[in-house]
């Protein structure tokens, strides 16, 4: 069983975690790359599961680690090079097998800059299947789960039929420590897919993504998209070597002009 901590007011399941956007994390006009967005709420999460007693460290004995199954993010401003600002999480409560944890970004003048919602798996690491933690109180899943970064769950998407836009193959520098693609990368390839102009005059405004099945070192994934409005697109990606769907995303732009 898990070191649970035992925080003893609501607000201590809130972390707070200081940001400033670096020069690596922005794209070619300054702005923070989407997934730079998402590995800071990831690593916020992380912060937030060590300091709960809930971290790698603490998994590790028990063979269980986490994983990002669905997230939802709504951007109201793009983040810029030198910004500064704090990203809120908690956790939020329990849904069947998904421990959801919510997120809002805000800068160093409290303007909210993006909120967000995400779904997490705990993964026996022999099985690969999903299941809930053994504890003696679960409450610190659901005691705050009247705080919102977003009001709804985290979307679940449904199969794409589009044109293939891309195929990539896994590198040496997708992969994580848990040796499969870390999910910062499904939003770079997803975002890659679209030119330099296109980028030029539009930014994301709302994203999700559902994770599957993990992509493994040496596996190639077909990326297909669809139009599904005037600004948003969806993604499916499908996993050659094993012949399964590996992703799927959903992305809304607005015009940053």
């Amino acid at each position: 069983m898990p070191n649970q901590h035992h925080p003893s007011e609501a607000g201590d399941l809130i972390l707070s975690m200081p940001f400033t956007v670096t020069s690596a994390e922005t794209d070619m006009y300054g702005r923070a790359k989407l997934s730079a967005l998402i590995n800071l709420l990831i690593q916020s999460s992380i912060q937030s599961a060590d300091r709960l007693g809930f971290g790698y460290r603490d998994f590790m004995p028990q063979k269980l680690f986490w994983v990002l199954s669905r997230i939802s993010v709504e951007i109201a401003h793009p983040l810029r090079w030198t910004q500064t600002g704090v990203v809120e999480t908690w956790p939020k409560d329990i849904d069947k097998l998904l421990y959801i944890r919510d997120f809002i970004a805000r800068d160093s003048h409290e303007h909210v800059l993006a909120r967000a919602t995400s779904g997490w798996l705990t993964v026996d690491m022999e099985t690969k299947r999903g299941k809930l933690i053994e504890l003696e109180d679960p409450s610190m899943f659901f005691r705050l789960k009247d705080r919102h970064g977003l009001m709804h769950r985290p979307e679940k998407l449904g199969p794409v039929h589009g044109e293939t836009v891309a195929e990539i193959k896994v590198s040496y520098f997708d992969l994580d420590i848990n040796r499969h693609v870390t999910t910062t990368r499904y939003f770079d390839w997803m975002m890659d897919t679209f030119g330099h102009e296109f980028h030029r005059d539009k930014y994301p405004q709302a994203v999700s993504a559902n994770f599957i099945k993990e992509i493994k070192p040496g596996e190639t994934i077909r990326i297909v998209r669809n139009q599904t409005g005037a600004n948003s697109y969806c993604f499916e990606g499908f996993n050659l070597c094993r012949e399964i769907t590996a992703f799927r995303g959903a992305i809304t732009f607005t015009e940053t002009k």
